[in-house]
């Protein structure tokens, strides 16, 4: 159980970087290779309300969040907004295609959700900022 305990923060940290990379790089391709203007038309064709504020909304949240999630910091409200964003690409786009990968389908952001969701309120693992300002919130304290 003890070599578990170790390797727990290390997983943490490395799974928060992976889940926030995939959001960062994802959200950053809204800005820079589709264009918002590009998101937007596309947010349109798949029926996504208010699109051009969606667009928007949606490139941010997953920039931000993905750093959110990198630096664990601010953990549950950068994970509950990322799993929305991820409902919202499942109920617009991904659900329609069913439960495979080749045909666009839900179970790769099912999986952003469930990853994201453990690292969000698990604290973070190893060098998360959440986790080190608790730690200094609590010897300050004293």
């Amino acid at each position: 159980m003890l070599a578990l305990e170790r390797i727990r923060p290390i997983a943490l940290l490395l799974a928060r970087i992976g889940i926030g990379a995939i959001f960062l790089v994802h959200g950053l391709q809204k800005f820079t290779t589709m264009g918002i203007g590009g998101t937007t038309a596309f947010f349109q064709q798949i029926g996504v309300p208010l699109s051009g504020v969606a667009a928007p909304v949606v490139a941010v949240i997953e920039v931000l969040g993905g750093l959110a999630l990198i630096l664990g910091a601010a953990l549950p409200i950068a994970g509950v907004l990322l799993v929305l964003d991820m409902l919202g690409a499942i109920v617009f786009f991904h659900a329609a295609n069913g439960f495979d990968v080749s045909k666009g389908g839900y179970e790769f952001v099912l999986a952003l959700i469930a990853g994201t969701l453990a690292v969000a309120f698990s604290g973070g693992g190893l060098l998360a900022l959440d986790g080190l300002w608790q730690r200094r919130n609590a010897t300050t304290a004293v």
